[in-house]
């Protein structure tokens, strides 16, 4: 499994990415998307929501289930990936560039982890 060094990682395996400051850019990491199976939509939060690190935030849906997405940041929605709308098999193909999910305003961080400890976790 593909895991950035740059990104942040919650225990939920969504990503982080400080895309500027007091912005972070979220997904979902590549070993949840290669669990999930085959992504046929993604229910985003709406804009100008707020969002509680650690609460449910939207969910993926493939065809082998429905997942939840939790919040790895508190703050309030700023974008969604419009683009997963038509072409939610983004999130397959490139989960940490074109399969973004959201950008939210960073008002605190929930427990993140760098790349080697989230890759300690998926080798568990």
């Amino acid at each position: 499994m593909h895991v950035p060094a740059d990104l942040r990682y919650s225990v939920d395996h969504e990503w982080v990415r400080i895309v500027s400051d007091g912005c972070a850019r979220i997904g979902i990491t590549d070993y949840a998307q290669d669990a999930l199976g085959e992504v046929v939509f993604v229910e985003a939060p709406e804009i100008g929501a707020r969002v509680e690190a650690g609460s449910v935030f939207g969910e993926v849906e493939s065809t082998k289930s429905v997942s939840e997405l939790f919040a790895p940041v508190t703050g309030e929605v700023l974008t969604v990936n419009e683009d997963l709308e038509t072409a939610p098999e983004k999130v397959n193909d490139d989960p940490y560039g074109e399969g973004w999910i959201c950008e939210v305003s960073i008002e605190s961080e929930g427990a993140l982890m760098d790349a080697s400890a989230y890759q300690a976790l998926i080798e568990d």
